[in-house]
């Protein structure tokens, strides 16, 4: 019996190891935002879109009878590319996340599934669905306000939107979860295409 509670704390001691090197591998990556994709508003897409006069009839319906109803979702992906150039893994078990657009804070989040990076320079990415209801966020904003900062995301002559997403990752050791001590911040702006 108690070799197997030997061998149990050895397997323990080993794994808690090797979590915290892909924790601390995991600090040591390079992170950018790649792509912002599939942007919507009210439930309709807003891919080559430049303002609310390029709506057609029914979108323009759609978005208006969405902002009376006094809820006006936005929605899209943020795809986080995430490098690792270190010669060991990098892992983690947990996401949180704070979204900001155009220096306004509108939603937080939590991505819950295990983020396995490989080594030596190996990619991969990380998407983070957001979805925000503008009107709460932006309470006392116009129609007109509201969908022309959701179409800055799509329009590739306008103003370019900046998107700024801080991340915490964590990593559980065994049952216990450990916090990466503070946010890892990246910003960018996006345009159309």
């Amino acid at each position: 019996m108690k070799t197997k509670a030997f061998l149990f704390c050895i397997i323990v001691f080993f794994s808690s190891c090797e979590a915290l090197k892909e924790l601390s591998t995991f600090s040591k990556c390079q992170f950018r935002m790649d792509t912002l994709t599939q942007p919507e508003l009210a439930g309709v897409r807003l891919d080559n879109k430049n303002s609310f006069s390029d709506l057609s009839l029914l979108d323009a319906t759609m978005v208006t009878t969405a902002f009376l109803s006094g809820n006006f979702p936005l929605s899209f992906t943020l795809n986080v590319e995430a490098k690792n150039p270190n010669p060991t893994q990098a892992a983690i078990n947990k996401l949180e996340w704070i979204a900001y657009l155009d220096g306004v804070e509108m939603l937080q989040g939590v991505l819950s599934d295990r983020i396995v990076i490989a080594p030596n320079n190996g990619k991969t990415t990380i998407p983070i669905k957001i979805n925000v209801d503008l009107k709460e966020v932006l309470s006392g904003k116009s129609k007109e306000a509201l969908v022309n900062l959701a179409m800055n995301l799509t329009d590739p002559n306008g103003k370019p939107s900046n998107v700024k997403l801080k991340v915490r990752p964590t990593l559980l050791l065994g049952s216990v979860p450990i916090d990466y001590p503070g946010y890892i911040t990246l910003s960018q702006n996006f345009k159309a295409n």
